[in-house]
């Protein structure tokens, strides 16, 4: 296969895992939502600033440590679980999560931006579906005979990067519209909030299960 046709390949994968709902995704939709356009971009920057952390652990040989030591690997992904459970049980017992003023997905009030960043960026650390990615995925388009890996990998960690940032960044700005209808139909946000917590239990369901 040439170099074309495996960033095509790659991004097309990126692409699918992106827009598959899931933590980082339900951050960004719950902080766009909350704080409106400006807190959802704030957001967006810290998955990505977290997508490049993930990217420095598979350069510095951190993924490898993590494939030959399953425990270790395991540990991260239940401390991920617990972490998506947490948000979860904020949105299900929220009655205001989505009405501006009331709670986040964490349960606090509307944050600073770059609390909001640091937040995200722990949330894309904590994301199990992220390192399953870096194990199994992303070494397979990495091919020795295409030249240096670690110029393969800043071009596919690029692509990963911009993958996400248009992906969320269009999210972000689509759920911040929803601000002002959430606070006129508040029990739509309580819906909202209850569907959402749901789905991030499962998402933690998931991950438990993926570490036992």
């Amino acid at each position: 296969m040439s170099q074309t046709a495996n960033l095509w390949l790659y991004f097309i994968v990126v692409f699918g895992v992106v827009a598959l709902p899931g933590l980082d995704m339900a951050f960004v939709m719950g902080s766009a939502m909350l704080g409106g356009r400006r807190s959802g971009l704030a957001a967006v920057a810290g998955i990505v600033a977290g997508g490049v952390c993930h990217l420095a652990m598979g350069a510095l040989g951190v993924a490898v440590v993590l494939r030959l030591w399953p425990p270790l690997f395991k540990l991260m992904l239940l401390a991920g679980a617990a972490y998506i459970a947490w948000m979860a049980w904020g949105l299900l017992r929220s009655a205001d999560a989505f009405h501006p003023g009331g709670n986040s997905a964490a349960g606090d009030a509307i944050l600073p931006r770059g609390q909001i960043f640091r937040r995200a960026m722990l949330t894309s650390l904590l994301n199990p579906k992220a390192y399953i990615f870096m194990l199994a995925v992303f070494p397979q388009f990495l091919k020795p005979d295409h030249g240096p890996l670690w110029l393969q990998s800043g071009v596919l960690g690029s692509i990963t990067a911009l993958t996400q940032t248009a992906v969320y960044g269009a999210l972000a700005v689509a759920a911040s519209q929803a601000n002002g209808w959430f606070a006129a139909h508040p029990g739509a946000a309580v819906v909202t909030a209850r569907v959402m917590g749901a789905l991030l239990l499962l998402t933690a369901a998931l991950s438990v299960s993926q570490a036992v």
